[in-house]
């Protein structure tokens, strides 16, 4: 869908069953490569709410927010000391030795416990194998494996590679709203962040015009070359802060041109690297010109003046026909 532009996850999750949440990761993962996708913890990824997590691009986490938890736990419960108790005796009449395996009512062999473990070390790998394939070097498979399942918050977490930003994940998703194609896959080797080009994909959306205005449209094209400093930016290496503090100042210019009367793309601006400094002298370069061409349209011409209205006429002749 060309109208998407990013993909946020909102998540809040201490985890869950594990059916379904590979094959969802994997879906996860393969929509990255069409378009950036972010998760934005609020204010936990455990288990298997973290292998969804782990599977986007960036993963934005607050201060208090915990992450991790790469791990697989199975429950059984005796029931039969209970049941002793109250008199009850159950008696399972099954075909096939397995058949009752870590049944409730007696007591776990165990063989059975054995077989269980073994089964839950497998989907432990798998859950490893999983992150690992969303997270790059950030957070290798032997990495994920070390972490005993451990439960990692805050700075704790991006400095054991297991998140990638430490921030308000409102303020976040907000700049990230407003700059999805600004926003890179990584090259899985840490946290960094880069801006895109000046040319835009294909399938985003045309930047809307400054101004409706012909005169304004003028005196853009004819405003002084902005320098390659705050003009529109070649592609370089930003942190995260600073993309996110740049989109917003971005966004800010925006709001006070639209209260001027001028209307600016911010997303699409966000998008082409225009800085808040190219954005501004924009904007004064627009209301200059509407100023001018203003103040042209309220001089009359002289010859106009010397025409009575239609209503100066209609009395005339009302006056006339009354002698």
């Amino acid at each position: 869908d060309p109208g998407v532009r990013g993909i946020a996850l909102d998540i809040d999750s201490f985890g869950g069953e594990v059916a379904g949440a590979f094959d969802l990761a994997d879906r996860i993962r393969a929509a990255r490569v069409q378009k950036p996708v972010q998760a934005f913890v609020a204010e936990h990824a455990l288990s298997a709410g973290y292998v969804l997590a782990s599977q986007a691009d960036r993963i934005i986490l607050p201060r208090t927010g915990a992450v991790g938890s790469i791990g697989v736990v199975a429950l059984h419960t005796d029931m039969s000391g209970t049941l002793d108790q109250k008199g009850i005796a159950v008696t399972l009449i099954h075909a096939g030795a397995h058949k009752i395996d870590a049944n409730p009512y007696q007591p776990l062999p165990q063989a059975v416990h054995d077989q269980m473990q073994r089964e839950l070390e497998v989907v432990r790998f798998l859950f490893a194998e999983t992150v690992a394939a969303g997270r790059g070097d950030r957070l290798t498979h032997a990495a994920a494996l070390t972490t005993e399942a451990a439960v990692f918050r805050g700075a704790d977490a991006i400095a054991a590679g297991l998140a990638d930003d430490l921030a308000d994940p409102v303020a976040a998703f907000r700049a990230f709203a407003a700059a999805p194609r600004g926003t890179t896959s990584p090259s899985r080797k840490g946290p960094q962040m880069t801006t895109t080009p000046t040319d835009t994909p294909t399938d985003t959306p045309n930047p809307a015009p400054i101004s409706d205005a012909p005169a304004a449209t003028a005196a853009v094209a004819a405003a002084p070359e902005i320098p390659a400093a705050v003009g529109d930016a070649a592609p370089t290496t930003m942190s995260a802060d600073a993309v996110r503090a740049e989109a917003a100042e971005v966004a800010q210019v925006c709001t006070q041109a639209a209260r001027l009367g001028v209307t600016i793309d911010a997303a699409d601006a966000v998008t082409k690297g225009l800085k808040p400094e190219a954005l501004r002298a924009r904007v004064l370069a627009d209301l200059a010109a509407r100023s001018d061409a203003a103040g042209i349209i309220a001089t009359a011409p002289a010859a106009a003046a010397t025409k009575d209205s239609p209503i100066i006429t209609a009395a005339k002749k009302a006056a006339a026909s009354s002698r």
